[in-house]
């Protein structure tokens, strides 16, 4: 068995109405204002009200940012981080999905050691521990609420960067199934599946291990059970409750094992078209599954038999088999298979290969890849 070392940063808070504990968890951390970093649309469904009014019932005072866009940008970082500053906030709470929580962690490096968030590209080059952060998640996907990266689009490159440092996992993660019951459902869908595929991911991962996979294997037994039911009705709330869960735990195993060569493409696709990193994600997985088949040591047939729709006994199992169910699951959830479909044209597939292979995850990937492979892949999907 692989050695392995294992460590839990953050504390995590599951339950329905959870979100009510947030003004004491900022009390018993001597909290006097806090910032809250949000988005437009979760302050128009009353979200960000919800959590503004249990603030300023508890005493506390509190600043607001919520031009967060999807694919954040370096401008709106900086533009955060200034208000951070100016408002004199001791921590930071971040409500929504991945998008808000990138911008609260890259705040919390900025705001704490200062210079451009370039400056912490890469890995665990943030030198210490960030500003305080309540991570809230409103999707059950991103599991950035227990992850220790914040990505970040840099548009003069067309070009998303990934700030990975366990220092910026943030302190407590709330888990409040209510908060995720209002999601359309492309937006649970999509969602979903990013969360599926960090299980995969860091199933298959060349750095994964015991710990990981146990985590993998139950966020992809509660996805496989419940993403279907969640999609459909998202007012069911033990299909919620177990996305919820399954996004956490499969957060949890991504960011020690990282991810693979579906990650390292999807990123780019944001970066140059603006594609939702879940839908990105979902178009991409069934070819990259496939290219990784060669690869397989028992885990692809443990793969398909979480996620398929029949729990049916399986005999005889081939790995396109876990490609073909994989492309019926998507397929049900009404996701696109292709590229074109969300706007993605050919002339950026030499750019958008080259910048994938810059990102760690191609490293974790089980099968080693050119930027000939990458570029294969990029239009197999188109």
């Amino acid at each position: 068995m692989k050695d392995f070392n294992f460590s839990v940063f953050q504390n995590v808070v599951f339950g329905s109405g959870s979100l009510k504990k947030v003004p004491d968890i900022l009390k018993d951390n001597g909290c006097k204002k806090v910032f809250i970093v949000s988005g437009p649309t979760l302050n128009k469904i009353g979200a960000v009200k919800k959590l503004t009014d249990l603030i300023k019932e508890s005493g506390l005072e509190y600043d607001v940012f919520l031009d967060v866009e999807p694919n954040p940008s370096i401008e709106t970082v900086y533009e955060a981080t200034k208000m951070y500053k100016d408002s004199g906030a001791t921590n930071i709470v971040a409500l929504g999905g991945g998008s808000p929580m990138d911008v609260s962690k890259a705040v919390g490096v900025l705001a704490t050691y200062g210079g451009e968030i370039t400056d912490y590209e890469g890995y665990e080059k943030v030198p210490g521990k960030i500003i305080p952060i309540i991570a809230i998640p409103t999707t059950a996907g991103t599991g950035s609420e227990v992850t220790r990266t914040s990505v970040v689009t840099d548009k003069s490159r067309n070009y998303k960067f990934a700030v990975i440092s366990s220092t910026m996992i943030p302190s407590f993660a709330i888990l409040d199934p209510e908060l995720i019951m209002s999601l359309s459902p492309i937006v649970a869908a999509s969602t979903g599946i990013d969360a599926l595929v960090h299980a995969i991911e860091s199933y298959i991962s060349l750095n994964s291990n015991v710990f990981t996979d146990t985590m993998a294997e139950k966020a992809m037994e509660l996805i496989g059970k419940y993403i279907r039911r969640f999609v459909a009705n998202r007012k069911d709330e033990e299909a919620a409750s177990a996305m919820l869960i399954a996004s956490n735990f499969a957060g949890i195993a991504f960011t020690r094992a990282l991810l693979g060569n579906v990650h390292a493409m999807a990123h780019p696709l944001g970066g140059y078209f603006n594609v939702p990193h879940g839908i990105a994600n979902a178009i991409l997985l069934p070819a990259v599954i496939e290219y990784n088949a060669l690869t397989d040591n028992g885990k692809y047939e443990k793969i398909y038999n979480y996620i398929k729709l029949s729990k049916e006994q399986t005999y005889n199992f081939t790995p396109d088999m876990l490609t073909e169910e994989i492309k019926s699951l998507i397929s049900s959830l009404g996701i696109p298979p292709n590229l074109s479909e969300v706007g993605v044209t050919e002339d950026k597939i030499r750019e958008m290969a080259t910048d994938a292979m810059k990102s760690g995850n191609i490293l974790a990937n089980p099968r080693q890849s050119t930027v000939e492979d990458i570029e294969a892949l990029y239009r197999k999907v188109l």
